[in-house]
Order: C-alpha cells, then structure tokens, then sequence
C-alpha cells in the first residue's frame, strides 16, 4: 500500500471540500491546513496525549500546547517533561481528583477572563478513567465554549488487539478495592452480550480475575499492559488462563487492561 503523505492527505481533504466551479489548484495545501479551527480565547481544550510513545502526540496537540495561555495538569512533573521534549514552555496548573473544586473554580476564572487552558492528563484522554469531567461539566454550566483534539485512548487499542468482539462493548474503568463491592460491580453486566473492558492495578489484578471468573464464569478474555511502548504484550485465553499467567509472573509493572467476552448467544 502506498504510504500517504500529509501533504496528499490534506489535498484529498481540499478536493472533498473545493466549490465544484472551482479546482483543488485555486486552493493550497497551506489553506487546508488553516481551515483546521486554531487556538481561541476563553476556551477549554481537552488534549489527548500519548499512552507511551511520544511519536503518537498530533500535530494538532503540539499547536494547541504552544498556542494556549495555560496548561492544566493532572501531573505537572509529567507533563513538564513532555512539554520539555517537544520544547515548549507553559505555565501549568495542577488538576487532580484532591483538588478538582478548587483547580476547576481557578480554570474556570481564567476562561471567563478571556484566557484559554489546554487540558492533559498524565496519558491518553483526559475524561477517560482520569480528571476532567467535572472540569467538562463546569465549564459547560458556565456557557464556556469546550472543544477537544483527539488522540489516543489505551481500552480502544487494547479491544481491537483483544481479538473479541468490538462492534459493540461497555468500558466500566476501574473496579473498586474490595472484593464484595468489586464483585458487585462485576455482576451488573453478569449477563450483557457486549464485550466488557476494565482498567485495574497490577497489585489487584489477580483478585480481580479471580472475582470476574467466579461472577462471569471462564469467559474468552485478554490482557494488555505497556501498549505502544517497548514492551507492548497482550496476553488472550480464558479467565483462568490469564489468571495462570498473572500468578506465574515475578512482578508486574503498570496498569493492565482487561478485556473480557460478552454472554454467549445460546
């Protein structure tokens, strides 16, 4: 297959968008790139950053993170290194779960001023199993305008590397600690037919495998941890297959995916 430049792409883009009395040559490449909505005032910008590989920031991300007043953090050591490798320098405010009222009430400040704040998490999208959402709902209450540039999300990868079914499937994020609530939580979709996705710890990975087996039964399911890194795996089998696996590992790093079969069709 014939690798696409980004040059050819935007003028494919130019071609699905060009007036009929007019041709993609009245139009550059640099017009269609312009067209692509840039940084705005008091606007709040969700930016999706990398799972693991600085090469799969966007072009768009990196615009935005130059262009913005402030960039809000879910981990300001973090994302300064990040910024620090793409070379851009930005003040940053911290944005976590501890202090999501008052950050937000600050953000919120800002944007009315006329300010605009871009928003990261410490990878992947934020909203996704990270800050965000509150920050989302009260910038909307507010009629401020929110806008977000999209980009990697870790359960996505990891179902369509799963090898299960994706055309229709819940993500339910992080179980809870225990056992007895985590269970629970694990039955509510005891009998859905869509394949199920969760984000767990590596030191509550093998319980939570033993709940969801002795809930959902031997189901087919898959594991995936360090996707886009260097020691991307997946791991696919049953329930008590991966649970096998889990057990027989010295020590586990990072957070897991786990993505496991809907109720089969009887």
């Amino acid at each position: 297959m014939k690798e696409l430049s980004r040059d050819s792409l935007l003028k494919d883009e130019l071609e699905d968008e060009t007036p009929d009395n007019a041709t993609v040559e009245d139009a550059t490449v640099e017009d269609a790139i312009n067209r692509v909505p840039t940084k705005k005032n008091h606007v709040l910008y969700l930016v999706a950053t990398p799972i693991g590989n600085l090469g799969d920031i966007t072009l768009r991300a990196l615009d935005i993170l130059r262009a913005v007043d402030y960039v809000a953090s879910e981990d300001t050591r973090k994302t300064g290194m990040l910024l620090k490798h793409f070379d851009i320098s930005k003040p940053q405010i911290a944005f976590h779960e501890y202090n999501e009222e008052r950050a937000g009430l600050h953000i919120e400040q800002l944007l009315k001023q006329g300010k605009s704040v871009a928003l990261v998490t410490d990878a992947g999208t934020p909203g996704i199993s990270d800050p965000g959402y509150t920050l989302v709902r009260r910038a909307i209450a507010a009629s401020l305008d929110v806008t977000m540039i999209p980009g990697p999300t870790a359960f996505v990868m990891a179902l369509v590397l799963s090898g299960l079914p994706v055309h229709s499937f819940t993500f339910r994020g992080f179980p809870p600690r225990k056992s007895g609530p985590r269970r629970r939580f694990v039955e509510v979709d005891k009998d859905a037919p869509h394949t199920l996705i969760y984000y767990e710890s590596p030191y509550r990975l093998a319980s939570f495998l033993k709940d969801a087996q002795e809930v959902l039964g031997d189901r087919e399911a898959a594991l995936a941890n360090d996707l886009t890194k260097m020691f991307e795996h997946v791991e696919r089998g049953t329930i008590s297959s991966l649970l096998a696996w889990v057990e027989q590992q010295v020590k586990l790093r990072g957070e897991f995916i786990v993505v496991i079969a809907g109720v089969a069709k009887q």
